[in-house]
Parts: structure tokens; sequence; C-alpha cells
């Protein structure tokens, strides 16, 4: 049995506290969930423990015994391997390459790179994930976002000749998985259990924490509030500790759509991805748009931005028909957010303040008003509830719910129409989720239609007024809410 143990953890940046005297103690053979809200300082603890941000202070103890701890390669050193959160993958090279990328390429005679044993080595981690459909010579590129994920998490289980693995630390690792993708993942830690490896879990998924974790740390405000086994606790428990007062395990009450002629219609449209889609939506409505992973949710919120090019039928907005490009959807007041906040909504070197007005710049005239800007910036975060220093602040410093909320203000800040989401809580904590419910249902009581994608059924049964059901681009079923299950919902991605 090893004891890992990390004693008086603390980070600050200028006179902000991103981790104040944090303390954790793991387990071998023992799964230890690690849970706050975005901006808790769970990503500070995963960074200081990787080595790739300097620690203010921190103490590494291996069975009582002090190591250093201060750069990568003494994390790498003492075993430890990370899945992050973030897809960081090099898009134009093969999957092997991308596997093996934090090891040591295999070499003939210590020169050539060995590109069968490199290949063989990068198989063999895959297949002990059971993702033996991936092809090590595709070019990750080509790779779904599931199966980008899964050779994230390949490259931490690849076989290291001379450090044994003691401890993996998986930062939101299902965020991007489906649910088959993630039972593979959860047998892989349950054979790292059995192997005598700790592993640090990271998730908003409590219902994930509470199946697979054996014990239990929460975090507020960068500070230490309780360590408990799972069993002793309960999931009404871990909120109220996680957001420091009660949130219910439930959605904004639904409001009553704006009676009146159809905002929005689709009338048997067909796109090179999609065909069969028709629908109407009055003013106010959410329409959830659900089904199997890439069976072309994505596809139908680009049909309002431009993107998908009608090949017959017709949609119109408002009698007009449907944008022909981004910009001029952003101009017809349709905001877009999409499911990969930090590849495809946001820049993140960039202020607060550019990413918030970056779609209305045209609306300050001809040259760039700074003032207005930051007016709007401020009202927008405001609006939002962002938790930020300065709006000069570059976005990629926020917390993962906090980058959300910017993506959000940016949205408000059209007065949208038409409001399309793409997985909009994907990665967020349970407190901010619920900060964007309440969004989400006061721009519908404006009148906003809201189109919301999610591969949480309950949070398509939680929001929606109706469902449409996707099979491979192909609308197949509109369904009315009321009080259908996750169970018959589901069913019917397979009807």
């Amino acid at each position: 049995m090893q004891n890992l143990t990390f004693s008086h953890m603390s980070k600050a940046y200028g006179d902000v506290a991103a981790l104040s005297d944090v303390s954790l103690s793991l387990h071998s053979g023992r799964v230890h969930a690690l849970m706050g809200e975005n901006g808790a300082g769970k990503s500070t603890l995963i960074k200081l423990i990787a080595g790739v941000v300097k620690a203010d202070n921190i103490v590494f103890q291996k069975d009582g015994k002090t190591f250093p701890l201060e750069v990568a390669q003494d994390a790498h050193d003492a075993g430890f391997r990370f899945i992050h959160q973030e897809l960081n993958i090099i898009p134009q090279v093969s999957v092997a390459e991308n596997i093996l990328l934090g090891s040591n390429y295999p070499r003939r005679f210590g020169l050539a790179i060995d590109w069968l044993k490199l290949r063989a080595k990068a198989t063999a981690a895959l297949n002990l994930l059971g993702a033996i459909h991936i092809d090590v010579a595709a070019i990750a590129a080509d790779l779904s976002a599931g199966d980008k994920m899964l050779i994230r998490i390949a490259a931490a289980l690849v076989a290291d000749d001379n450090v044994q693995a003691d401890l993996y630390v998986l930062d939101e690792p299902t965020a991007a998985l489906t649910d088959k993708e993630s039972e593979m993942l959860f047998d892989v830690i349950n054979t790292l259990k059995a192997n005598g490896a700790a592993v640090l879990y990271v998730s908003h998924r409590l219902g994930e924490v509470l199946r697979i974790c054996d014990d239990v740390t929460l975090l507020r405000d960068g500070r230490w509030i309780s360590t408990k086994p799972i069993a002793n606790t309960s999931k009404d428990e871990i909120i109220r500790s996680m957001t420091g007062r009660d949130v219910k395990d439930a959605y904004p009450p639904p409001i009553t759509p704006v009676m009146g002629q159809p905002l929005v219609v689709v009338d048997n449209v067909k796109t090179q991805t999609l065909s069969d889609i028709h629908f109407s939506l009055k003013k106010g409505e959410i329409l959830g748009v659900a089904g199997l992973a890439e069976a072309g949710q994505s596809e139908l919120l680009n049909l309002f931005m431009g993107l998908e090019r009608i090949e017959s039928g017709s949609a119109q907005l408002d009698g007009k028909p449907f944008p022909k490009d981004p910009s001029q959807a952003w101009l017809g007041k349709i905001a877009y957010i999409p499911r990969e906040r930090r590849t495809q909504s946001l820049m993140l070197n960039a202020s607060i303040r550019s990413n918030i007005v970056l779609p209305h710049l045209s609306s300050y005239g001809a040259l760039a008003k700074l003032h207005l800007e930051r007016r709007d910036a401020l009202s927008g975060a405001d609006k939002v509830g962002l938790k930020y220093d300065s709006l000069e602040q570059p976005v990629g410093q926020l917390s993962g719910g906090n980058q959300q909320k910017v993506v959000f203000a940016r949205a408000l800040q059209a007065n949208p129409a038409v409001l399309l989401l793409d997985e909009p809580t994907r990665g967020v904590d349970v407190g901010s989720k619920f900060d964007i419910y309440t969004l989400v249902r006061a721009l519908s009581a404006q009148g906003c239609v809201v189109i919301l994608t999610s591969s949480d059924l309950t949070e398509i049964l939680g929001m929606c007024d109706r469902i449409l059901v996707l099979q491979k681009g192909r609308q197949t079923h509109s369904l009315d809410r009321g009080d259908l299950s996750s169970a018959e919902l589901l069913a019917h991605f397979y009807a």
C-alpha cells in the first residue's frame, strides 16, 4: 500500500489566492474524487502536482519520504500520469505519434525511429482501453472528439520501461465521451486500481463520482472544505459543500412559450449531412436535439449559421430565408455557442473584452470605440455573473465555467431572437449549470427561441419543451417532453 501526500499546497497570482494551504492524501488501489465549482482551485491543484506551475508552497511525500516536486520531470519521475480535460493533441500527425508524444519514441540502434515498435506500443495502449476501433496509423485530425479523448487516455496508459505509474490524474475525462466510451474508461480505472495505482478523478458528473470513487475531497474558493469516504456522504451534501448553499438537483421552472405565428419554420430540409428535417418554433420555445454521438446535432445548428447548404426544402426565420454565413447570422440576431469553447469559441490569449464584443464589432462603426466595448463587455459580464479580475484579463486564465460564461455574455449582447446551444454545460460545475439554465429560461421568457443539443438526457428533458431525435443526420422523431423518461427517450435513438 502506497500513500501519496501533498501538503500545504498554495499558489497566488498577485493578490488573488488560487489555492490556500490545501493538503491531499491519495492511496494505492483507491479512486479519489476532487470536486468543487469552477474556480474552486481544482485545475491549479492539478498543475502544481504536475509541476507545470511552480507552487508557492508544496510538500510531497511517498510513504513518508519527501521527494521534490518543482517541475514536470519530477512528476514524471514520481510515476504521475495525467489526462487533462482539454484535447492536447497534434492534429497533423498520426494517432500512434500522439499516443507516444510524452514518451521517448523507440529507436533502431539509437538513431532512426522504430515505427513498427511505436505503432505496437500505441496499439497495446488502445487495446488496454478497449478502443480497438481506432487505427493507430490514422491522422488525429480525422477522429471524432470522443476518439481524440480516447487517444489522450491511451497516452497515459503507455508502458514506461523505466518508471512505474503510481498515480493517474484524470481531469473531466468523460466530458467528450459517449456512454459506451465512458464504460470503457471505467473498466480501465478498475484495472488500474487492481494493479495498485492511485487515481485522482476530477468530474462535475456526480453520478460518475458516486459510482466509481472511493473518497472525495471538496474545494471552495481555493480552500479545503472536507474529505470523506464516498460511502459516508450523499449527492445533496456534496452539492451543498461545493456551492456553500442549497442547490436543488433540478431545473428552473419552464416558461409558457409566447403565442403567435411560428418564428422558425423548417420544411423538409435536406443538406449534404441532414435529411427530412421539419419543425416549427414559436417565440419562447426551447427545442432539444438528441441522438447518438455524431447523429447530426451540431450540423443542425450549423444550418442556422449558414454553414450547411440547403439542397432541397426551405428554412425561414421570421419569414426570411436562413442566413448564408455566420456574419449574416449574427447580424440577424442568431447567437451560437459551440460545444468546444476553447477551439471554436474563444481567443484564449485575448482579453475578456475582446472575446465578448468579437461578433459585434461592426455595431461600433468604422473605428473601434474602446469605451463602448468596455461598457458592453462590463454589462455582459454582470449579466452572466462572471468572476474575473479585469476586463483586459486573458480569457485563458479563467476557469472552464467562467470561460463558458464569457461565451454566453457574447451571445446575450446580440439580444438574440434564436440562441443555439451545443453541449452548453460540458465541463461546467453544478452551480454554474444552474446559472446557465436560469439565463436560458430568462431568454425564453423574453421570446427567444432556444435550440439545445446535449448528451445529458436529463438536461434535455429538464430544459426542453419538445425534442427532435436524429439518426445519422435524419430526423426520425419529434416528441413532446411531457412525462417522457430518460429510458424512453433513449429507446427512440434506436427505433
